[in-house]
């Protein structure tokens, strides 16, 4: 079943070897072509790598910030629904219910938490970039690859907009067969 889910996660956007993909793929047509965001993609890049670097010293055992902001990332683009375009990192619809208290999303109030003061600092960029680059940052950092990133995505008012249900893939739906039609479903 991995086999399947990395075949498929390479060629619909899943984490770990296409996280590039991912992140690149999160953003909708319409809005790639939205007016250009004012961000300073490096200076917030900077911040976020001071943020991972600050928080890791500061706990002193070798952990960091650097999962958990894949995870922020991955779990906002997991969301989109093929069928009904719902979801997906556009909105940043996690910091509202429903997505916010999905048990698929428990501990990411963490990460969201601890980019506000990123946000603070750069209150030019959406939250729905921030938690993206999050995600682009913390891969770089530990020495994945270069990750294309670009702004545009914008944050919705509320979670009205979120997908009735969580939508994140699972890797065990009870049966083979159960498994195979989700992740068809989900990519």
């Amino acid at each position: 079943m991995m086999n399947a889910a990395a075949r498929l996660g390479g060629r619909y956007a899943a984490p770990a070897a296409a996280t590039g993909a991912i992140l690149a793929l999160s953003i909708s047509p319409e809005i790639a072509h939205a007016k250009e965001a004012k961000a300073d993609v490096n200076a917030v890049k900077k911040s976020i790598a001071e943020l991972i670097e600050d928080d890791a010293e500061r706990r002193g055992d070798g952990t960091s910030l650097t999962g958990t902001f894949v995870r922020l990332a991955w779990h906002c683009a997991g969301t989109y629904s093929k069928v009904d375009g719902s979801g997906g990192s556009n909105g940043a619809r996690m910091r509202f219910n429903p997505e916010a208290n999905w048990g698929a999303n428990a501990g990411l109030d963490v990460p969201r938490k601890a980019l506000e003061a990123v946000k603070e600092k750069h209150p030019e960029i959406s939250y729905a970039d921030l938690y993206t680059l999050a995600g682009v940052v913390a891969v770089e950092e530990a020495g994945g690859p270069k990750v294309p990133f670009r702004l545009g995505r914008e944050d919705a008012d509320s979670g009205e907009t979120s997908p009735k249900e969580c939508g994140l893939p699972d890797a065990d739906k009870g049966s083979s067969q159960n498994t195979r039609v989700h992740i068809r479903d989900v990519f």
